[in-house]
């Protein structure tokens, strides 16, 4: 079973992508996983981790639901 944090940019409006892909990944992966935080953030972060590993990091990667959730499932 894993954790997986969603540090997200409050004030850029990122807000609702994180409870989106929350909802994906709860959805796809919910037996899998043992917790599922949000953790709000500034100056432009959107990253998922899991196991303290980053997954994804939008300086990096385009915003991809469902690509996020692929690497979500092969981190886990």
């Amino acid at each position: 079973m894993s954790t997986v944090e969603i540090e997200f940019c409050l004030p850029c409006g990122y807000l609702n992508r994180a409870e989106d892909v929350q909802h994906v990944i709860l959805e796809s992966l919910g037996e899998t996983i043992d917790e599922i935080t949000l953790v709000p953030g500034d100056n432009g972060v959107f990253t998922v981790t899991v196991d303290q590993q980053k997954v994804f990091d939008i300086a990096d990667d385009d915003y991809n639901v469902d690509q996020i959730v692929r690497d979500v499932r092969n981190n886990t």
